[in-house]
């Protein structure tokens, strides 16, 4: 061994000591007669004191960040450092050795509270690993993914592991796929979701299933989005309902979340919102409930008011509490905000009720004194709030009230500190209409529909709910689950209302379609998305932050330089010909 001691360890008990240290030189200073090495590894820093001249002339070849191994001898510090645990002590060199030599320039400095461009850091990420604040980040993902596992454990599940090379299917997104050499002009997908194999699970009799399941899909990126590939806590349960579900995913989260914050953690059970309530109410189906400010439909307070922008329209209001404090300057940075191409807004309206009890600024001149009067006693309006309208058609209305909520939450301060908000989102539509105008999946096709097979057969599709859930916290979504469709009549109905044959429904997904031939167990599980809530526990508002090797912005490994081209006689064993 290297070493006998880590350098976080070392105290003034450990004084006459003789040790081996190893580990990254963090600082040198060169103090004439004396040289000082602050000595790093995981676990802290100890100061190595090098007096020896010609251990001094060996310091020389030195550089930060290069590794060396060091033995001396543990002494009491005549100039103590109380901001460091080994603060009291130092380590006098006897022998020096470097292990691994650093060049003389740096990419970036490690540990700084410098700005360093994020592409350059993810080039040399074997380098940025060593900050410690992103050093301690990977460590703390894995204490929370041990903690999982052994809480999933406690609830009795069984840890399975399901294939990597799979079948392509339609669940929500871009598959990855992978040529097959043996089986030319086919391909294996990786797995958006261990979801087939988990349902199959069930049906050959496991009680309780889980892993920390990779899923691979081929998305854009965002901050709260890895492209490529994501980890998450997947989980399914025989002869359970919602509510067994829900039960699970508020115990596993609320346990890990006490254990790594001190920070407020909602308690279970969590506030259950139906998505319909949480898009009038939030214009949004992920609300961050640390933000008080709430969504209304006043369409009716202008039904008789000669106004051409909500002439017709869907007339959305929000409400801010003392807000006509605020200046001209704010408001015209909101409506900004809301008419920016990332919005979409025609416009954004708005007022004041001044304390005075008058109406001032923005669209004043057309609230009328009923209009007041009704906003007032019916919606909660009060002097001294100011009042915002988006005026559009109802989904776009809703959309756009959503994001504006959320920017005066930010702008505002008024999202609650410190805490961690949850709700699940229930009562999901079955389907929805996709952008060409085509009944389409709103959620996850393997859904039981809430009525069973007669909702289907009865019902418009838009109005079909599925037993399907999200979990959210502080505005983002860190789960989704479902009830599973058990039922092979069930199963072909739903897919021939999103335009499927039962043909397509054997072809595309067989093994399932014959698995519930054979007397399968109502069944239901959830994914909580593992990045994401690491990302939450870690406060950071950056994915990337909390994945040791992440894809850039633009789903590019800059590390390992992939994607990558390869060459022909590659493409030729797999059989594939690039399109020019």
């Amino acid at each position: 061994m290297y070493r006998n001691h880590n350098l976080g360890e070392l105290r003034i008990s450990n004084v006459g000591e003789e040790v081996e240290l190893s580990g990254w030189i963090q600082k040198i200073r060169n103090l004439g007669g004396m040289i000082f090495i602050d000595l790093r590894d995981q676990f802290g820093i100890t100061q190595i004191v090098v007096n020896d001249t010609k251990l001094q002339e060996q310091t020389k070849d030195f550089t930060t960040e290069s590794c060396i191994h060091i033995c001396g001898k543990v002494v009491e510090r005549s100039s103590k450092n109380p901001k460091m645990p080994t603060g009291e002590i130092e380590v006098v060199a006897s022998k020096l050795e470097i292990l691994g030599k650093c060049k003389n320039v740096l990419p970036f400095e490690i540990n700084t509270d410098q700005e360093v461009r994020e592409d350059l850091r993810l080039e040399y990420r074997f380098l940025d690993l060593r900050n410690e604040k992103l050093h301690n980040t990977i460590l703390l993902r894995s204490k929370i993914l041990k903690t999982i596992r052994d809480k999933m454990d406690e609830l009795g599940f069984a840890e399975i592991q399901t294939p990597i090379l799979a079948n392509s299917s339609p669940e929500g997104a871009r598959d990855y796929l992978v040529p097959s050499r043996i089986h030319p002009g086919e391909f294996y997908a990786l797995p958006q979701a261990p979801q087939q194999f988990k349902q199959l699970l069930m049906v050959g009799g496991f009680d309780k299933y889980y892993q920390i399941a990779p899923c691979f899909r081929d998305e854009d990126p965002r901050a709260d989005r890895v492209p490529g590939e994501f980890y998450q806590l997947d989980f399914e349960m025989s002869f359970a309902t919602q509510d067994d579900v829900l039960k699970v995913a508020e115990e596993v989260v609320t346990y890990t979340f006490k254990k790594f914050t001190n920070w407020k953690v909602d308690e279970g059970p969590f506030l259950r919102i139906p998505y319909r309530e949480a898009m009038e109410k939030y214009g949004i189906d992920k609300p961050d409930l640390r933000n008080p400010l709430i969504i209304q439909d006043v369409t009716k307070v202008f039904s008789n008011i000669e106004f051409n922008a909500f002439k017709d329209k869907t007339v959305k209001a929000i409400i801010v509490p003392n807000g006509a404090e605020q200046g001209r300057k704010f408001f015209d940075k909101m409506t900004e905000f809301a008419t920016s191409d990332e919005v979409g807004a025609k416009g954004l309206a708005w007022t004041k009720f001044e304390k005075d009890g008058s109406v001032q600024g923005g669209i004043a001149k057309f609230i009328t004194e009923e209009a007041k009067e009704k906003l007032e006693k019916e919606y909660g309006a009060k002097a001294g709030d100011s009042i915002f309208f988006i005026a559009d058609e109802f989904h776009n209305a809703q959309k756009i009230a959503g994001l504006v909520r959320i920017e005066l939450g930010k702008r505002l301060d008024l999202l609650e500190k410190n805490v961690y908000r949850f709700c699940f989102i229930v009562d999901f539509p079955m389907y929805e209409l996709s952008d060409e105008g085509k009944i389409d999946f709103n959620h996850n096709p393997f859904s039981m529909p809430q009525g069973g097979l007669k909702a289907l057969e009865e019902k418009d599709p838009l109005d079909v709910l599925a037993y399907q859930f999200d979990m959210v916290c502080n505005g983002y979504e860190t789960m989704s689950g479902a009830v599973r469709n058990h039922d092979p009549e069930i199963m072909v109905k739903a897919f021939e209302i999103a335009g499927y044959t039962e043909d397509d429904v054997k072809n595309r997904f067989g093994a399932l379609y014959k698995a519930f031939q054979y007397g399968t167990p109502p069944h239901a599980g959830a994914a909580p998305g593992l990045d994401r809530l690491i990302m939450l526990l870690a406060q950071s508002n950056n994915i990337r932050e909390v994945i040791a090797f992440p894809k850039n912005k633009k789903a590019r490994d800059v590390l390992m330089g992939a994607p990558s081209t390869v060459t022909k006689e590659q493409l030729d064993e797999v059989h594939i010909q690039i399109k020019e």
